[in-house]
């Protein structure tokens, strides 16, 4: 395990070879610690509506330029009901912070969803204890929230009106409701340190987090952030790997945005420490109007194509798909 000093040494360093070493250590851990097996979740956009005005994010509510949407129940099943006919073990329910989903409304979704026989991650933002708790009684297995980052006065330059620690409020709840725990960061926000970035792989650590996401920051036109530059795929890959390292049982998923900026991103992560992939399986009348950041890969192609081709590439790699519902199953 590393400490502060070490990790901000290690993300420091340009040098090819140090970082093929990182990158290969990773690999052996994820091996010996989660195995070959790449597991498979399904991901549906319902909602697009967003309360909130992140300033990395294009479905930030001052963007007037986007086509806005949610979908209703029945629409959110049937997609849910392909993604099982496909053979997907878990649903990934992500929306806006859309406050018209009531924890009501939301319950209803998650028992008929949970009939389907499948597990069910959440990551609808932040929302009180008590709704929490209605999803979990409910039947939801897991929640996402990513904390970005964990510099708290960053936090508050990305995030108008929120509350760093609002945000770490959520993740503690979670966590004692009894969630699967997912959480992560974006690497390249301006004004970003390396120094934070280990703080983000420490606080992790600390949280132990069952699942972390990884991805480089992608400047969206309609956002605050515009002319900013591109997070670095190489820094990305390396707190992702150093993350593998630090937490070796956990469940990392190879992010859509790597290979956003990376022809082959998701392949890459594959062998440097991530054993998840989550493919999109909303419809593709709605997928371009879900865009966090532009230029996301595979809007046109219809959730079976996209299946069978993520489902190539890992086999390509010598790993196999994953047949259980790949719950994070620690050493």
């Amino acid at each position: 395990m590393y400490s502060k000093s070490e990790l901000v040494k290690i993300l420091s360093d340009n040098d090819k070879e140090n970082n093929k070493k990182i990158f290969e250590l990773a690999d052996k851990v994820r091996r010996e610690n989660v195995g070959d097996e790449v597991h498979l979740r399904g991901l549906i956009e319902f909602s697009n509506i967003c309360r909130c005005s992140c300033k990395y994010c294009g479905l930030r509510s001052p963007n007037t330029s986007i086509d806005r949407y949610r979908l209703d129940k029945n629409t959110i099943i049937e997609l849910c009901e392909h993604a099982v006919e496909m053979g997907y073990k878990t649903i990934v329910l992500q929306s806006g912070e859309d406050a018209y989903y009531s924890a009501d409304v939301l319950t209803e979704i998650i028992k008929e969803i949970k009939k389907l026989d499948v597990a069910l991650t959440l990551s609808l933002g932040e929302r009180s204890f008590e709704e929490y708790k209605a999803f979990k009684d409910a039947g939801a297995d897991r929640y996402l929230i990513r904390i970005e980052t964990t510099d708290k006065e960053l936090y508050k330059k990305m995030h108008p009106n929120m509350s760093f620690e609002n945000r770490v409020r959520c993740l503690l709840d979670i966590k004692k409701l009894g969630y699967e725990v997912g959480t992560g960061c974006l690497v390249g926000l301006p004004g970003q340190t390396v120094e934070s970035l280990a703080d983000d792989i420490l606080f992790f650590k600390e949280l132990d987090a069952d699942m972390v996401g990884i991805g480089p920051f992608i400047p969206h036109p309609a956002t605050p952030l515009k002319e900013a530059e591109t997070g670095d795929f190489d820094l990305a890959l390396k707190v992702m790997a150093l993350t593998r390292i630090m937490l070796p049982d956990i469940n990392i998923p190879a992010t859509t945005a790597m290979e956003t900026i990376n022809p082959n991103g998701r392949i890459i992560a594959l062998q440097s420490g991530a054993n998840v992939v989550m493919p999109n399986v909303t419809s593709t009348q709605y997928r371009p109007k879900y865009e966090i950041y532009p230029n996301k890969i595979c809007l046109n192609d219809n959730p079976d194509k996209c299946r069978g081709c993520i489902e190539g590439k890992i086999r390509s790699i010598g790993r196999v798909i994953g047949t259980d519902k790949g719950f994070h199953k620690r050493k």
